[in-house]
């Protein structure tokens, strides 16, 4: 699989940082799109081109150079769904100047069925960063992120005003995007063969990350 698309049975709103089509806006569906490491060309009209290639119209465009077919996770609890890549290249911790770039970005997709305000989607982009930056840090990765990571959320308007922690919808989006990017960022390390001496993994990880090779090899 290079690339993946999810096409909406009808229009929904949507609310995302993504390079395409990014913003608040009506999505008929969106995309992850995939590109070459060190991807450094036209992003705007690559998506367009690719919109255009798949005969679609109106959807929201992510881009990764993660192998698609390898990473993908889906995960659904009550009304969301969630879609997510990982590559973990690239990490970062917020407020601390990152290391130099490297390609590598976590894109985190949310369908909500469920009618939702502006201020509700924008509450939903919070708990679902909360439950990523746990995840990885569960995971061991001393970051609470990457530079350049994705997120979107696609729901029908109405009249929910809240999806935070406290919330059914909020509880169901820290589900999916723990169980969903957990997963993905499994693929993802077997895909990489990750480096035990990596030094943005927390000593607890990579001690048991050696403990286990040390182990298989007695």
């Amino acid at each position: 699989m290079g690339n993946f698309i999810i096409a909406f049975k009808e229009p929904m709103l949507a609310l995302s940082n993504a390079p395409y089509r990014g913003g608040l806006t009506r999505a008929g569906g969106f995309f992850f799109m995939r590109v070459p490491k060190n991807y450094s060309g036209d992003y705007r009209a690559d998506c367009l081109a690719f919109e255009r290639e798949n005969g679609l119209e109106n959807f929201v465009g992510f881009m990764t150079a993660a192998d698609i077919g390898k990473v993908l996770s889906i995960a659904k609890s009550g009304s969301v769904t969630a879609y997510v890549t990982a590559g973990i290249t690239n990490p970062a911790i917020a407020g601390e100047v990152p290391l130099p770039w490297k390609p590598g970005t976590i894109n985190i997709a949310l369908l909500i069925n469920d009618g939702l305000t502006v201020g509700a989607m924008t509450n939903a982009v919070m708990t679902a960063t909360e439950a990523k930056t746990y995840t990885l840090l569960k995971l061991g990765y001393n970051a609470t992120g990457t530079t350049s990571d994705g997120i979107g959320i696609f729901a029908f308007e109405g009249e929910k005003e809240w999806a935070g922690t406290a919330t059914e919808i909020g509880l169901n989006i820290g589900k999916v995007v723990r169980q969903a990017l957990e997963e993905s960022i499994k693929k993802w390390e077997k895909t990489r063969r990750v480096n035990s001496f990596n030094p943005l993994l927390k000593p607890v990880r990579k001690w048991r990350m050696l403990k286990g090779r040390l182990k298989g090899s007695s």
